[in-house]
C-alpha cells in the first residue's frame, strides 16, 4: 500500500517538475532558400579535390548528371 501511494507522490512530482521546466516559447518555422543547401554546382575554374579512400565531399563540382528533363507542372482547377 505504502509503495503505491509513493509512486503517485513520485509521478505528481515529476509532472509538475517537467510541467515547470517546459517552454512556453516555440520557434516559429521559416522557410527555407537555396542559400540553406549546399547542392552541387559547375562552375569553371573550381578546384577539383583528389581525395583517397572513402570521403563525404560537400558541395561537388558536377559536370555531367544525365539527361535532365523539364516537365511543366499543371495544376487542375476544381470548381467548388
Amino acid at each position: 500500500m505504502w509503495n503505491f501511494l509513493i509512486q503517485i507522490g513520485v509521478a505528481l512530482v515529476l509532472s509538475a517538475v517537467s510541467y515547470a521546466l517546459k517552454s512556453n516559447k516555440y520557434a516559429k518555422p521559416t522557410a527555407s532558400s537555396l542559400d540553406d543547401f549546399d547542392i552541387p554546382t559547375a562552375e569553371e575554374g573550381r578546384v577539383i579535390p583528389v581525395v583517397f579512400g572513402t570521403v563525404l565531399l560537400t558541395g561537388a563540382n558536377v559536370v555531367w548528371a544525365g539527361d535532365l528533363k523539364v516537365t511543366a507542372i499543371k495544376k487542375k482547377g476544381s470548381k467548388k
